[in-house]
């Protein structure tokens, strides 16, 4: 039995905002509850409502930036910076900016829908 997990396809999240989510670890890859690890692409102008997500999520960005509202705090992350939210902490992301942002997010456990906690 081999020692590791190769994923060569990774399982592409449908979405509605134009954002590109590809799990490669994670619930719906590889039924990993532990990690999930995503590349993603936002789009110039994508955000999501605020949150409070019951897992530790760690993001690296590849190219462009990100932004963060981090309970009250603006927080803007350029290619090359990362950060990690701790669990239970209000947050927006979003890309205003011109250029798409292309990153890599691990969040621990894996991401689930239900343990987002997005605000409507």
């Amino acid at each position: 039995m081999k020692k590791y997990t190769l994923i060569t396809n990774p399982f592409s999240i449908p979405t509605t905002d134009g954002k590109v989510i590809k799990e490669h670890f994670g619930n719906a890859t590889t039924g990993d509850s532990n990690i999930s690890i995503a590349h993603m692409v936002a789009p110039p102008g994508w955000h999501e409502p605020f949150q409070t997500p019951t897992f530790d999520e760690f993001t690296f960005i590849i190219k462009g930036k990100k932004q963060f509202i981090i309970e009250d705090e603006v927080v803007i992350l350029e290619a090359g910076q990362s950060i990690k939210i701790e669990k239970n902490t209000r947050v927006q992301y979003s890309n205003p900016f011109e250029n798409p942002c292309e990153y890599i997010a691990i969040c621990t456990p894996a991401f689930s829908m239900d343990a987002v906690n997005r605000e409507e």
